[in-house]
């Protein structure tokens, strides 16, 4: 966050920089507010093109095995232009590399789900999914494994076959 910002306000003294170098060249012939409008407005588009870049520039710097199973985008009334294309800015990532399985519960595998937002640190919360009656359940704290390696305490939540988390995990 802190470099964008470093980031978005040197754009600004370069564009106004641009313009400046304009009106010299021209003679003088711009208004004085030519440069500091154009900073600002040059700065708003930079951080429009920043929120709309990150969801690609995170999504492509995942590592082998992150599978992104659902999006969220965003739409603001601050932000009119998100009504006529919102923007990502939640993610979730099923990381398949984690996945486990225990031959006793060949049904049942359990994996990590990542979180991602655009100014929030990462999350990560691992979950168990059963391929079979197609549903998932966190691993959080008071679930327990039994002998068998079945969970114990577990709030198993129905969510069909077509369930991205589901089909992510069980296809891999």
């Amino acid at each position: 966050m802190f470099l964008e910002l470093i980031g978005t306000i040197f754009a600004g003294f370069a564009i106004a920089g641009v313009v400046m170098g304009l009106n010299k060249l021209s003679g003088g012939r711009l208004p004085r507010w030519a440069a500091p409008v154009a900073a600002g407005l040059g700065m708003i588009c930079i951080t429009i093109i920043s929120e709309y870049s990150w969801y690609d520039r995170t999504r492509n710097a995942l590592p082998e095995g992150l599978a992104v199973v659902q999006e969220v985008e965003s739409k603001a009334l601050y932000r009119p232009w998100t009504y006529a294309a919102p923007y990502v800015d939640r993610f979730a990532a099923v990381d398949t590399a984690s996945l486990k399985t225990n031959a006793k519960v060949p049904e049942q595998r359990l994996v990590d789900l990542y979180f991602f937002g655009r100014w929030a640190p990462v999350s990560k919360v691992p979950i168990a999914v059963n391929c079979v009656e197609h549903s998932r359940a966190n691993l959080a704290d008071g679930v327990e494994f039994s002998d068998d390696g079945r969970l114990i305490g577990a709030d198993w939540i129905r969510t069909g076959a077509d369930d991205p988390v589901v089909s992510a995990t069980c296809d891999a």
